[in-house]
């Protein structure tokens, strides 16, 4: 008989408090696969050698991005290889020119997030898309708009970042505020300001009321929001605008239910809806909302009883301290002990993004051809992201992807069974069957700069041990290691793959050197890829 045991399980830390354990590979690499999308070795190692304090402090700065570039014949007034961004439509039929511009935004979005920088800004922004959830409307320089707007507020002032979307021209296209208007009140956008963009739902507590707002309050929150309207779209004489006109603002005060203190919003003009934001903002609810959708994002999705009342309440009150800035609730949160506890490592799903992207970027690999092979390669890889459940500026409903809300399931939805085997695939594709083939130009996982960036390429055991510790944040066990190594050396000593290794360095360019490297590598990723411990950040 087996004896009993008694397994001891270390206490899980619900404290905000600055974490003070030990800073190796694992909790540097844990920090990194939870601000960036595909964190390489090297970052890995950087970022022990940084330091927490210093890691988190980089990761929350705010690079520099591009815009998104004229490649498509479609596209005739910006010259080709010259932004858009800026650009009027021309006169006559816009929708060649139009289908041009919504290719590049979706192309250049991708290749943003595989050329990320040490920065937390594409998660950031992949956040704030499924918060506001709104689809890609009829004219991609309001798209581009709308995206800007996203990436500049992304650590920026919550309250803000609202009343900037209540009347961008894609969300007044969204959610009905175009025709939002005193004579015939729209309530789809004020429904979702409350339920989705602000102070949370909750549960009904009685006929048309509910935790934090009542049916009432919609009803006067659409009167609030009228009189705003999205010009010039598609326009060849000005770019896109949203604009207040009074006639069709409704002009009565506003009655709001015993959840705002049964306040009243008088008319206010062109400044009415931020009057009304402010005040609802003015409940701690709003931080409590915020707080609990950052945390199921970048920590766990179970909000337990202990997340809510010792993570997310402290969350809530360091961000409303700080007038909704997201900045410091993000520091707190990076540096927290509960952060880096083990029982929240692996605790998430790679969303599609997450999955394509956690292979490219780990591996150092971007397409490096011509602008229109570039953006037809990251093209294709949106639609790749899109069958596989994700497609950016187009999420399912209006409260984003599934994944991120729907319990119990929450980001287990991503792999069923139909999208478990596309991930497969295109695993097994970008590794050992040859990935994209764009106007003769071939592009798939780079194994050979993988390899290179590893700690010590040439010694088999540290090459897995390294992609270990890059892709799997609960590690593989002794036999998984094993097994990889086997494919890794065909099964030969070591000695023999030190020996091909060190050949291949000595041979630069050569193909009779580094094809038989590169192929052992591929192998290794393909079978990494498809193992359960892959698909968990």
């Amino acid at each position: 008989m087996i004896p009993d045991q008694t397994i001891e399980q270390t206490p899980v830390s619900y404290s905000l408090s600055p974490y003070t354990g030990s800073w190796t590979k694992a909790e540097a690499a844990h920090l990194l696969r939870r601000t960036l999308f595909g964190p390489t070795n090297q970052q890995i190692l950087d970022t022990v050698s940084l330091g927490m304090n210093a890691a988190v402090s980089s990761l929350l700065t705010m690079p520099v991005t591009g815009q998104p570039l004229a490649y498509d014949p479609g596209e005739t007034v910006a010259a080709f290889g010259s932004t858009w961004v800026n650009s009027l439509y021309p006169t006559g039929n816009t929708q060649p020119c139009e289908s041009a511009r919504l290719t590049s935004l979706a192309a250049w979005m991708i290749e943003r997030v595989n050329k990320e920088q040490y920065s937390i800004a594409e998660k950031m922004c992949l956040f704030w898309q499924n918060h506001f959830a709104a689809e890609a409307c009829l004219d991609s320089v309001a798209n581009y708009n709308y995206v800007k707007l996203i990436y500049d507020h992304a650590l920026g002032n919550f309250r803000d970042l609202v009343k900037q979307m209540t009347i961008d021209p894609c969300m007044l296209l969204f959610l009905n505020g175009a025709t939002n208007n005193v004579f015939d009140p729209n309530e789809n956008y004020a429904r979702e300001f409350l339920e989705l963009y602000s102070i949370g739902k909750g549960p009904q507590t009685g006929p048309g009321d509910y935790t934090n707002y009542t049916e009432d309050d919609v009803a006067a929150g659409a009167k609030i929001f009228t009189g705003w309207i999205p010009e010039n779209l598609r326009s060849s004489a000005a770019a896109p605008v949203s604009t207040y006109n009074s006639i069709l603002h409704d002009q009565t005060t506003k009655q709001l239910s015993y959840h705002f203190g049964n306040a009243t919003i008088p008319n206010g003009g062109a400044s009415e809806y931020s009057n009304y934001i402010d005040l609802v903002f003015q409940q701690d609810a709003c931080a409590t909302f915020i707080c609990s959708k950052l945390y199921r994002y970048f920590v766990n999705y179970d909000l337990t009883t202990d997340v809510m009342t010792n993570v997310v309440a402290d969350m809530a009150q360091t961000l409303i301290t700080n007038n909704y800035d997201i900045l410091p609730v993000m520091q707190q949160l990076l540096t927290s002990e509960h952060f880096y506890d083990i029982s929240v490592r692996g605790a998430i799903i790679r969303g599609p993004i997450e999955n394509v992207f956690g292979m490219f970027n780990a591996t150092g690999s971007v397409p490096n051809f011509d602008l229109v092979t570039n953006y037809t390669i990251y093209l294709n890889m949106y639609y790749i992201m899109d069958a596989m459940g994700q497609s950016y500026l187009a999420p399912p409903s209006v409260g984003g992807w599934t994944a991120y809300y729907l319990a119990p399931s929450f980001s287990k939805l991503w792999v069923n069974s139909s999208l478990l085997k596309l991930r497969s695939d295109f695993a097994s594709w970008q590794t050992v069957y040859g990935g994209f083939n764009i106007n003769g130009n071939a592009f798939q996982i780079d194994a050979l700069t993988y390899l290179d960036g590893l700690s010590l390429p040439a010694d088999a055991t540290t090459v897995i041990d390294d992609t270990a510790d890059v892709f799997c944040p609960k590690g593989l066990s002794t036999i998984e290691k094993l097994t990889l190594k086997a494919i890794l050396t065909n099964g030969l000593p070591d000695f023999e793959w030190t020996i091909q290794y060190n050949d291949y360095q000595s041979n630069p360019g050569d193909p009779t050197y580094s094809d038989p490297v590169r192929s052992r590598v591929e192998l290794v990723l393909a079978k990494l890829f498809r193992m359960p411990q892959y698909q968990t950040i």
